[in-house]
């Protein structure tokens, strides 16, 4: 039986294949055990649908975890719809400052950002003070 290349090449990238397979294996599995690792009461953390809360106890023979996510409200979800811990995010003197800064001239304003009639560098008209020529005429 002789191997010829194309079949020397199908059994190496078969192989690479398989190699690929059981690392990403162990990396997801080393991310689950970090995870559940770090699911502790008192952890805010967000689930697979997207509500955040505070978990507040663990029933590790039940696998279910009491999250809080607003005063009062208690829910009682599985514990592997858990699916990440929040970690909080501190912002930078830099951003606030640029979020305070002024628009520049001729930009364009951002979503929401309410835009003056007027151009900054036009004198604003008195509207009322028109009407009342035009009246007096």
């Amino acid at each position: 039986m002789t191997l010829d290349p194309f079949t020397i090449i199908m059994l190496a990238v078969l192989a690479v294949l398989i190699f690929f397979m059981f690392r990403n294996s162990r990396k997801r599995q080393a991310e689950a055990q970090k995870l559940q690792s770090s699911v502790v009461p008192g952890a805010k953390v967000m689930t697979n649908s997207g509500v955040f809360g505070t978990i507040l106890s663990i029933d590790e023979e039940e696998n279910q975890v009491l999250l809080e996510t607003t005063p009062g409200t208690v829910l009682n979800v599985h514990r592997q719809t858990v699916s990440r811990v929040v970690e909080p995010v501190a912002v930078a003197d830099d951003d606030a400052a640029e979020v305070e800064s002024t628009p520049e001239l001729g930009a364009e304003p951002e979503f929401g950002e309410r835009v003056d009639e007027t151009h900054p560098t036009e004198t604003p008209t008195d509207d009322a003070s028109d009407l009342k020529k035009k009246s007096d005429d």
